[in-house]
């Protein structure tokens, strides 16, 4: 952003934006529980198996990323509106995975 042009904002602009930010913090909230369910039902299942569920760790990325992508338009950081402005992340959108995990 080029904070030059701080005079030519329109305020009604700040304004719809700072609502979307309302409704992304409201998202991230949702986000977060949703990420503490994940985390356990993961944790439970790998104690209970010896591996982790696979689908689980993809929407656990996509998770991840959506939470990122939430809290960086919330901050101003990034003019992307995220989900329910647009689409949500896809698995290619997440940074790459471990190949392997360690307990120790």
């Amino acid at each position: 952003m080029n904070f030059s042009d701080a005079e030519n904002i329109n305020r009604v602009d700040i304004l719809k934006r700072f609502i979307r930010t309302l409704i992304c913090i409201l998202a991230f909230e949702l986000v977060r529980l949703m990420a503490y369910l994940t985390i356990f039902v993961q944790y439970l299942f790998t104690i209970l198996s010896g591996k982790p569920i696979e689908p689980l760790l993809d929407f656990g990325c996509r998770l991840s990323t959506y939470a990122c992508m939430l809290l960086r338009y919330s901050m101003l950081n990034d003019n992307r509106r995220p989900f329910p402005f647009s689409n949500l992340p896809e698995k290619e959108d997440c940074e790459k995975q471990a190949s392997t995990i360690d307990y120790s």
